[in-house]
């Protein structure tokens, strides 16, 4: 059966861009998880539009994953085939105010580009580890600003295989979702108007929100950024310490102690420490404070 898919993707994707039994801790920010099965690197919309199809029609597990930055993979790996979305298709076109991109591109490389161009307006997603893409699908957002505030339209593979180009007015972004996320559908490039600005206020700003990162987030280990979904009304960090939950360890996964809204690999966790310091953690909340935590981090694989 492995070999019928490799000579199936083969007819895709040339053999340099399909990795075999692919250990996934090289491509997430947790460091975390087994082996993918089969890891592709489609470089053209077609490419990954086939790919997708192909999994579709033979019935083969697929995910897509971009920069792995909100993401933890099972330590028994993923079977199946993840369909990598990155270097392979992260061109950044500037034309006056606006930027087209494609989904692969780093937000930090189109916030630079856009700092390079004078353009301000997307100073707020220069520090967010992750790509295009899923920023989009999430509707990304920090320090007051979000990616449904710039984005004029994106290009989308749909679940039935379809190309469709979907305009601002159909976006529907909300609190870490879209229409992309609600309806499955998979970002290919997407469009974003921004403004003329002074390129020392834009590099100013950029590096004050670098700043408010480096001394409130714990950076200097692995994670996935904010593991939980800020409740209505309630912050999630806030509820974690005031539970009297900072520095809470399973195995090698800790709650932060510089910031309880995360959950870090102090060195050597498992996926399997993680998701359990997740679900202690949700339920001791729940227990004091009758307030539900939703997970921001996505699981893979079976846990």
């Amino acid at each position: 059966m492995e070999q019928s898919i490799y000579h199936k993707l083969r007819e895709i994707l040339p053999a340099d861009r399909i990795l075999t039994e692919e250990p996934m801790c090289s491509h997430t920010t947790f460091r975390i998880g087994g082996a993918a099965e089969f890891f592709v690197m489609p470089g053209t919309f077609e490419e990954a539009a086939h790919t997708v199809s192909l999994c579709r029609d033979q019935d083969i597990p697929y995910y897509i994953v971009g920069n792995g930055s909100n993401l933890l993979v099972s330590d028994q790996g993923f079977r199946g085939v993840l369909i990598h979305i990155g270097k392979e298709l992260s061109g950044i076109q500037t034309d006056g105010e606006v930027v087209t991109a494609q989904a692969g591109a780093l937000l930090s490389v189109i916030a630079n580009r856009a700092l390079e161009s004078g353009l301000t307006g997307f100073e707020f997603a220069s520090g967010i580890p992750g790509t295009l893409g899923g920023a989009c699908i999430m509707n990304a957002g920090a320090y007051g600003g979000e990616m449904g505030d710039v984005l004029t339209e994106f290009t989308v593979l749909t679940q039935e295989g379809e190309l469709r180009r979907i305009p601002r007015e159909q976006m529907e972004p909300g609190y870490r979702s879209s229409i992309a996320a609600r309806k499955g559908y998979l970002v290919l490039e997407a469009v974003m108007r921004l403004k003329k600005g002074d390129p020392q206020e834009i590099r100013a700003r950029m590096e004050e929100l670098r700043e408010k990162r480096v001394s409130k987030q714990p950076l200097e280990y692995p994670s996935a950024g904010s593991t939980f979904k800020r409740p209505e009304g309630y912050f999630a960090g806030k509820l974690i310490q005031d539970a009297g939950l900072r520095g809470l360890a399973v195995g090698g996964a800790q709650v932060s102690e510089k910031h309880c809204g995360f959950v870090v690999n102090k060195g050597g966790a498992t996926a399997k420490d993680v998701a359990e310091l997740m679900r202690l953690v949700a339920e001791i909340v729940e227990e004091k404070f009758g307030v539900r935590l939703e997970p921001e981090v996505k699981k893979l694989g079976e846990f």
